[in-house]
């Protein structure tokens, strides 16, 4: 008997660590890995394009409208299995190049770009019916004539 509750234990433990196991704590990084000398070396006035993309590699993302600006974003979040990631450090380097080229101004962003946004679960009013669902799919039947079934074409 004892042999019986023992393996019903061991059995219940393994299936509690298998359980568990997936409620692990995930740590992930996105976007761009800084290394500090290399950003704090770009110089206003003394670097240009191609040196910039030399030191810190292309951009993650560029200007929209004839890209006078480059930025380089990462970001460190932890989420806890299917959650959503929680974001605990962030860094945005923006490189503002002039008409020439050459580096205008290099601006050190982090956490306080985070926006957090919680989407309302309303409904967006419509105008029309209100139809469900088999209305919607018979609700045409007899409505559309067959055009062209014994009709003369119009001269």
């Amino acid at each position: 008997m004892s042999r019986l509750l023992k393996s019903i234990a061991l059995g219940g433990a393994l299936a509690g660590a298998a359980l568990t196991g997936g409620c692990a704590k995930v740590q992930a990084h996105h976007g761009y890995v800084f290394d500090a000398d290399l950003v704090n070396a770009v110089q206003p006035g003394v670097d240009d394009r191609d040196s910039v993309a030399t030191m810190l590699g292309q951009p993650t993302l560029t200007g929209e409208f004839n890209s006078p600006e480059w930025y380089y974003w990462g970001r460190n979040t932890n989420s806890l299995a299917f959650t959503r990631p929680d974001p605990t450090s962030q860094t945005v380097v923006r490189i503002r190049f002039d008409k020439n080229g050459t580096v205008a101004a290099v601006d050190k962003m982090g956490m306080e770009q985070v926006a957090q946004i919680n989407p309302t679960d309303e409904k967006t009013p419509t105008l029309g019916r209100k139809r469900g669902f088999f209305q919607q799919l018979f609700g045409n039947i007899g409505t559309v004539t067959p055009g062209g079934m014994g009709q003369q074409p119009p001269q």
